[in-house]
Protein backbone atom coordinates (compact mmCIF):
# COMPACT_ATOMS: atom_id res chain seq x y z
CA UNK A 1 0.00 0.00 0.00
CA UNK A 2 1.14 3.39 -0.85
CA UNK A 3 2.10 5.92 1.90
CA UNK A 4 -0.37 8.84 1.65
CA UNK A 5 1.65 12.06 0.82
CA UNK A 6 1.23 14.85 3.16
CA UNK A 7 -1.55 17.39 1.57
CA UNK A 8 -3.35 14.26 0.76
CA UNK A 9 -4.58 14.76 4.68
CA UNK A 10 -5.71 17.83 4.20
CA UNK A 11 -7.21 18.40 0.54
CA UNK A 12 -10.56 17.45 -0.17
CA UNK A 13 -11.07 13.73 -1.38
CA UNK A 14 -12.35 13.80 -5.14
CA UNK A 15 -12.57 11.12 -7.29
CA UNK A 16 -9.88 11.16 -10.01
CA UNK A 17 -11.34 12.62 -13.37
CA UNK A 18 -10.75 9.32 -14.79
CA UNK A 19 -13.72 8.19 -12.91
CA UNK A 20 -15.96 10.56 -13.41
CA UNK A 21 -18.42 10.80 -16.61
CA UNK A 22 -19.60 14.25 -17.92
CA UNK A 23 -22.92 14.38 -16.80
CA UNK A 24 -24.42 15.75 -19.72
CA UNK A 25 -26.90 13.15 -21.00
CA UNK A 26 -25.28 11.30 -24.01
CA UNK A 27 -21.77 12.53 -23.43
CA UNK A 28 -18.94 10.08 -23.39
CA UNK A 29 -16.34 12.87 -22.29
CA UNK A 30 -14.73 12.84 -18.41
CA UNK A 31 -16.70 15.19 -16.22
CA UNK A 32 -13.65 17.36 -15.19
CA UNK A 33 -15.64 20.86 -14.39
CA UNK A 34 -18.04 21.11 -11.69
CA UNK A 35 -20.97 23.35 -11.91
CA UNK A 36 -23.24 23.67 -9.20
CA UNK A 37 -26.66 21.54 -9.34
CA UNK A 38 -29.03 24.34 -7.94
CA UNK A 39 -29.17 27.55 -5.59
CA UNK A 40 -30.94 25.73 -2.89
CA UNK A 41 -28.14 22.94 -2.71
CA UNK A 42 -25.24 25.11 -4.23
CA UNK A 43 -22.68 22.65 -2.60
CA UNK A 44 -24.26 19.78 -4.67
CA UNK A 45 -22.21 19.21 -8.20
CA UNK A 46 -22.54 18.20 -11.74
CA UNK A 47 -19.36 17.45 -12.98
CA UNK A 48 -19.04 18.16 -16.86
CA UNK A 49 -16.62 18.20 -19.72
CA UNK A 50 -15.90 21.29 -20.72
CA UNK A 51 -17.88 22.15 -23.60
CA UNK A 52 -20.88 21.23 -21.25
CA UNK A 53 -19.21 23.28 -18.40
CA UNK A 54 -19.41 26.24 -20.70
CA UNK A 55 -22.94 25.49 -21.98
CA UNK A 56 -24.55 24.99 -18.69
CA UNK A 57 -22.74 27.90 -16.84
CA UNK A 58 -24.13 29.71 -20.09
CA UNK A 59 -27.63 29.37 -19.17
CA UNK A 60 -27.72 28.74 -15.52
CA UNK A 61 -29.35 31.52 -13.43
CA UNK A 62 -28.73 31.90 -9.56
CA UNK A 63 -32.25 33.93 -9.59
CA UNK A 64 -34.06 31.83 -11.80
CA UNK A 65 -37.50 32.08 -10.54
CA UNK A 66 -37.19 34.56 -8.25
CA UNK A 67 -39.04 38.02 -8.24
CA UNK A 68 -37.33 41.27 -8.10
CA UNK A 69 -37.74 42.13 -4.52
CA UNK A 70 -36.55 38.37 -3.74
CA UNK A 71 -33.34 39.12 -6.18
CA UNK A 72 -33.08 42.00 -4.01
CA UNK A 73 -33.46 40.75 -0.47
CA UNK A 74 -30.89 38.03 -1.32
CA UNK A 75 -28.59 40.49 -2.63
CA UNK A 76 -28.76 43.03 0.54
CA UNK A 77 -28.72 39.33 2.87
CA UNK A 78 -25.30 38.82 0.56
CA UNK A 79 -23.27 41.41 1.42
CA UNK A 80 -23.45 40.23 4.87
CA UNK A 81 -22.73 36.62 4.00
CA UNK A 82 -26.40 36.03 4.89
CA UNK A 83 -25.67 36.21 8.65
CA UNK A 84 -28.28 38.71 11.05
CA UNK A 85 -27.56 42.27 11.55
CA UNK A 86 -28.96 45.24 12.81
CA UNK A 87 -29.05 49.02 12.66
CA UNK A 88 -26.36 50.67 14.62
CA UNK A 89 -27.94 51.31 18.21
CA UNK A 90 -30.39 48.82 18.67
CA UNK A 91 -29.76 45.15 19.97
CA UNK A 92 -30.33 41.87 19.13
CA UNK A 93 -32.89 40.68 21.30
CA UNK A 94 -31.51 37.34 22.02
CA UNK A 95 -28.06 38.49 22.55
CA UNK A 96 -28.77 39.42 26.23
CA UNK A 97 -27.04 42.32 26.66
CA UNK A 98 -28.85 45.36 27.89
CA UNK A 99 -28.73 48.77 26.49
CA UNK A 100 -28.18 50.30 29.97
CA UNK A 101 -24.44 48.45 30.43
CA UNK A 102 -23.65 50.09 27.43
CA UNK A 103 -21.61 53.80 27.19
CA UNK A 104 -21.82 55.75 24.51
CA UNK A 105 -19.69 58.96 25.54
CA UNK A 106 -19.90 60.01 21.57
CA UNK A 107 -23.45 59.15 21.12
CA UNK A 108 -23.15 57.27 18.13
CA UNK A 109 -25.67 54.65 18.65
CA UNK A 110 -28.63 57.46 19.03
CA UNK A 111 -29.69 60.00 21.09
CA UNK A 112 -28.62 59.60 24.56
CA UNK A 113 -30.71 62.93 25.58
CA UNK A 114 -33.46 61.01 28.11
CA UNK A 115 -32.61 60.54 31.90
CA UNK A 116 -31.74 56.63 31.45
CA UNK A 117 -28.92 57.94 29.06
CA UNK A 118 -28.13 60.83 31.62
CA UNK A 119 -27.78 58.14 34.23
CA UNK A 120 -25.82 55.91 31.91
CA UNK A 121 -22.95 58.90 31.20
CA UNK A 122 -22.73 59.51 34.94
CA UNK A 123 -23.23 55.86 35.85
CA UNK A 124 -18.99 56.10 35.61
CA UNK A 125 -16.58 58.19 37.27
CA UNK A 126 -15.18 61.13 35.40
CA UNK A 127 -11.66 61.53 34.44
CA UNK A 128 -9.60 64.46 35.14
CA UNK A 129 -9.27 65.74 32.20
CA UNK A 130 -13.37 65.38 31.87
CA UNK A 131 -13.84 67.40 35.37
CA UNK A 132 -11.77 69.87 33.99
CA UNK A 133 -13.87 70.41 30.88
CA UNK A 134 -17.03 70.33 32.39
CA UNK A 135 -15.15 73.09 34.93
CA UNK A 136 -14.68 75.64 31.78
CA UNK A 137 -17.78 74.33 30.41
CA UNK A 138 -15.61 73.40 26.96
CA UNK A 139 -16.69 70.07 24.80
CA UNK A 140 -13.96 68.20 22.55
CA UNK A 141 -12.61 68.75 20.37
CA UNK A 142 -10.25 71.74 21.68
CA UNK A 143 -7.54 73.66 20.90
CA UNK A 144 -5.12 75.90 22.92
CA UNK A 145 -7.22 79.04 21.38
CA UNK A 146 -10.44 78.41 22.37
CA UNK A 147 -9.53 76.78 26.07
CA UNK A 148 -7.15 80.06 26.63
CA UNK A 149 -10.54 81.86 25.09
CA UNK A 150 -12.90 80.28 27.26
CA UNK A 151 -10.60 80.75 30.33
CA UNK A 152 -10.16 84.39 29.94
CA UNK A 153 -13.48 84.87 29.94
CA UNK A 154 -13.88 82.51 32.96
CA UNK A 155 -11.36 84.72 34.89
CA UNK A 156 -12.60 87.90 33.93
CA UNK A 157 -16.10 86.69 35.41
CA UNK A 158 -14.74 85.35 38.86
CA UNK A 159 -12.08 86.84 39.56
CA UNK A 160 -12.50 87.92 43.72
CA UNK A 161 -11.99 91.46 43.31
CA UNK A 162 -14.46 91.21 40.26
CA UNK A 163 -16.70 90.05 43.21
CA UNK A 164 -16.10 92.01 45.78
CA UNK A 165 -13.86 89.07 47.66
CA UNK A 166 -16.82 86.88 47.58
CA UNK A 167 -15.54 83.82 49.31
CA UNK A 168 -17.76 81.72 46.79
CA UNK A 169 -16.12 83.23 43.82
CA UNK A 170 -12.69 82.50 44.96
CA UNK A 171 -13.39 79.00 45.25
CA UNK A 172 -14.30 78.67 42.17
CA UNK A 173 -11.73 80.81 40.70
CA UNK A 174 -8.89 78.36 42.22
CA UNK A 175 -11.29 75.72 40.32
CA UNK A 176 -10.89 77.38 37.07
CA UNK A 177 -7.44 78.23 37.19
CA UNK A 178 -6.28 74.76 38.45
CA UNK A 179 -9.16 73.50 35.69
CA UNK A 180 -7.19 75.65 32.97
CA UNK A 181 -3.69 73.86 34.02
CA UNK A 182 -5.20 70.53 33.36
CA UNK A 183 -6.35 70.87 30.12
CA UNK A 184 -3.63 73.03 29.16
CA UNK A 185 -1.32 69.83 30.16
CA UNK A 186 -3.63 67.89 28.53
CA UNK A 187 -3.36 69.30 24.98
CA UNK A 188 0.52 69.17 25.93
CA UNK A 189 1.65 72.66 26.50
Amino acid sequence: MAKAKRHDYFMPQRPSPDARRCNWPGCPDSGEHRAPKSRDHIDEHYWFCMDHAREYNASWNYYAGMSDDEVEADRRRDTVWHRPSWRLGTMNPHQGLGAERLHDGFAYMGEDDDDAGTARRHDRPPTTEGEAMAILDLRPPVNVDSVKARYKELVKRHHPDANGGDKRSEELFKKINQAYQTVMAGLGT
